[in-house]
């Protein structure tokens, strides 16, 4: 067994014994104060096993934590509740070692068994959790999954403080994996007396505790003080104020009556924000592992047939969309962003080409066109997006209505294998849950995602291409890392040949936040706390 020091070099996606660097915290950051959060739509749930869109990402992850974490503002992992790790020499057997003392927000000291009861549940089916294939690894995990085993064999407590987790093959991602909220550890107690309501009364080791949630009004965040990483959090509260409009936020920040507009610069207002020096100082811009993307779903008709997907793919203007939001994108033509490990830098994807769409269509047995449906979130630009992809679809005879919905609505409809034939995915895009090309495969293309409640709405399950990308993920050796990308790039090659989806754009993000905010930038766009590190974020008015 090798001992190990929590730590990674990104760019090999594996652990490497070498000194984990933490954060260091602001030297001007003052404790105390709160600040004021705006969102257009209500959350759905605070589970961690559950919570999977861009708004309740952060909010977990500042009330529950992992095994393993990252650096503020960064995409190093570092420690979490796990002080330290041990690997067998075959990169099977990780062995965890538990803070001591870290407590619950009910007061009770987290354990091993806590552990073990989260990892079985977010794998149990009945939990119906969508982050549950990113465990896949874990011996036992196939049991899990088809019903016939109540808990992962795997997983095995040692004693009070240590948990050992054993994998059915190597795995170059599982500490990542052990870092996503999914794996967040919970109280059996606490689930067990909210039933399916945990949700609503999440009970973590986080920095914050649900102090409280007024449905379609707000949700108060209350400093944890008995946190187990000293000095943090800064604030004392966070107030999510839910149903509120883009614009109506924006209008509220620039009279100091909120911090952070969660949805971010509405588009319709962009050149003016950006156009006015005084607003355009309260601007940070950052880089992001995202691509937005229209799915297909492969089970419905007339989607089932290659050569309709296909013909969707080249109808599509993508140029045009770009300049809907602005410019704040590129075209994309594979799933996965340029700046992600694995791009296809030579595939040109799918040219914009109606007529050879037409053709396709044709070939299809569709050449007079036909109805179907386009699902989208209700927030601006996403239905000026769909409207244009409605009038590219027209151009080539496919008569797409457009079913505008909250973003939960949205979610759902692509969980159900028969209600949605396609999704715009804008407001909800892909952004990387960590830093490597197996993220964008797993949840979203691959056939653990394609479950209900899942984020596979495609619902493409390529068992072949599934092999593939376990494969990939089987290679940990550091030295073999170019062969590895060269696997995903032919994993995603083949899905864009399949053409469940079509690649619109990688976008960039851009948010504001009021003058009294205080923090690095790079903790309002965190790539991991989406969109906003709260834990180390603080106001600069505090007396």
């Amino acid at each position: 067994m090798k001992k190990w020091l929590i730590s990674t070099a990104l760019a090999l996606t594996v652990a490497l014994p070498i000194q984990a660097q933490d954060y260091q915290p602001d030297p001007n950051a003052k404790a105390g104060g709160g600040i004021v959060v705006t969102y257009k739509d209500d959350v759905a749930t605070l589970d961690p096993a559950i919570g999977y869109d861009w708004q309740n990402w952060s909010m977990i992850k500042s009330l529950f934590d992992g095994l393993m974490d990252y650096v503020p503002g960064t995409t190093e992992l570092r420690p979490g509740l796990a002080s330290s790790y041990e690997i067998s020499d075959d990169g099977t057997v990780f062995t965890f070692h538990l803070r001591p003392g870290v407590k619950f927000h009910n007061g009770r000291e987290m354990t091993a068994e806590d552990v073990k009861y989260s990892f079985d549940r977010v794998t149990n089916p009945t939990t119906q959790s969508p982050g549950a294939g990113f465990f896949g690894s874990i011996k036992g995990y196939d049991a899990m999954a088809d019903g016939s085993a109540s808990e992962l064999s795997g997983v095995k407590v040692i004693d009070p403080m240590t948990v050992e987790v054993t994998l059915s093959r190597p795995d170059a991602t599982f500490l990542h994996v052990m870092a996503l909220n999914f794996a967040s550890i919970v109280p059996k107690e606490a689930v067990d007396a909210a039933g399916a309501d945990f949700g609503k009364v999440p009970v973590g080791t986080g920095a914050f505790k649900l102090a409280e949630w007024t449905i379609g009004q707000r949700l108060v965040f209350a400093k944890n003080t008995d946190y187990w990483r000293p000095g943090v959090p800064y604030l004392e509260q966070v107030t999510f104020e839910v149903g509120q409009e883009p614009i109506v936020a924006l209008l509220r920040l620039q009279n100091g009556e909120v911090d952070v507009p969660g949805d971010g610069i509405p588009p319709a207002k962009f050149r003016e924000v950006m156009g006015d020096p005084a607003q355009a100082a309260r601007v940070v811009v950052g880089g992001q592992l995202q691509t937005g993307y229209v799915t297909m779903n492969v089970q419905m008709p007339p989607f089932d047939k290659l050569e309709v997907r296909r013909a969707v793919n080249m109808a599509i203007n993508k140029d045009r969309i770009v300049q809907i939001i602005n410019g704040r994108a590129v075209p994309a033509n594979q799933p996965l962003p340029p700046s992600m490990p694995g791009y296809t830098k030579t595939y040109k994807g799918y040219a914009y080409d109606p007529a050879a769409a037409k053709a396709l269509l044709a070939e299809a047995g569709l050449g007079d066109g036909f109805d179907t449906e386009l699902y989208v979130m209700n927030t601006d630009p996403n239905p000026r997006i769909a409207q244009a992809i409605q009038q590219d679809l027209a151009g080539i005879g496919i008569k797409a209505s457009i079913k505008s919905l909250a973003q939960a609505n949205v979610i759902a409809a692509g969980g159900e294998p028969d209600q949605a034939p396609m999704i715009w995915s804008g407001g909800m895009a892909w952004i990387a849950d960590f830093p490597d090309p197996s993220n964008f495969y797993g949840p979203i293309l691959g056939c653990a995602g394609a479950v209900p409640g899942g984020w596979n709405w495609s619902w493409y399950c390529n068992e072949d291409l599934d092999a593939k990308a376990t494969e990939a993920d089987s290679i940990t050796d550091p030295s073999m890392v170019g062969e590895r990308m060269q696997k995903w790039s032919d994993v995603y090659m083949a899905v864009m040949n399949d053409a469940p989806w079509v690649p619109i754009f990688n976008e960039q993000r851009y948010t504001m936040k009021s003058t009294r905010m205080g923090g690095a930038d790079a903790l309002f766009v965190d790539p991991v706390s989406i969109p906003v590190n709260y834990d180390y974020v603080y106001v600069t008015d505090v007396q």
